[in-house]
């Protein structure tokens, strides 16, 4: 495995992410408990993702009195980059049942690697405090960028990416572009390869998920 010294960047060392993100490597998952260690990882890395957001106070009352409390201070917009991140959204969703979410679609042009940008949904008016943009895999890092650029475009202020692996190529091209967005991450891995994937990786994280590798 890799490190690399940016800023901002954020590689899990907790040992039930490390035994998780093992298995999910293994080549003998198959894709309904692939699925589900996604969806695990996931929950676990944003868990840690969003601990600087803001809240607000709030009064509560319990069974024996009153005190004071914190909600969240805006909405969490959750943004999966189809389709693999599709995946990421549940366990997230379970942990913060409130917050809204957008879908963007980026294929990668296999001759250029670059992204190619095919589907957007969004609200009208996109009311949160912030995004969390979610793709299992950083390879070049072209797809991520272009989904911040997206986001920016639609007014958002503050977005985190999170990822399960990723390549040193992805995360330099990622901070490059968008040095203000902390990466959260499984694992980071060690280059890519001449066709534009991550190894060792885990293989394409989309047809394992949906079992059509």
């Amino acid at each position: 495995m890799s490190e690399i010294n940016e800023p901002g960047v954020n590689v899990s060392t907790h040992p039930i992410v490390k035994d998780k993100l093992t298995k999910l490597r293994s080549v003998d998952t198959e894709s309904r408990k692939f699925r589900e260690l996604v969806r695990e990882i996931s929950l676990l890395l944003a868990y840690e993702a969003t601990k600087n957001l803001n809240t607000k106070t709030v009064s509560v009352t319990t069974p024996v009195g009153e005190t004071e409390g914190s909600s969240l201070g805006g909405y969490v917009g959750l943004v999966p980059i189809l389709r693999a991140g599709l995946g990421m959204v549940e366990g997230v969703w379970e942990m913060m049942p409130d917050a809204v979410v957008w879908h963007i679609g980026l294929r990668r042009n296999e001759q250029t690697l670059e992204p190619v940008h095919y589907y957007a949904n969004k609200p009208i008016e996109p009311d949160v405090q912030a995004c969390l943009l979610m793709d299992p895999m950083l390879a070049t890092g072209g797809s991520a960028s272009a989904a911040c650029n997206l986001l920016k475009s639609w007014g958002v202020n503050q977005i985190i990416y999170i990822g399960i692996i990723a390549a040193p190529e992805g995360v330099r091209r990622l901070k490059k572009d968008h040095p203000e967005v902390p990466i959260y991450l499984a694992g980071l891995d060690s280059h890519l390869n001449d066709q534009g994937y991550i190894v060792p990786g885990l293989g394409d994280a989309g047809d394992r998920q949906f079992g059509t590798a």
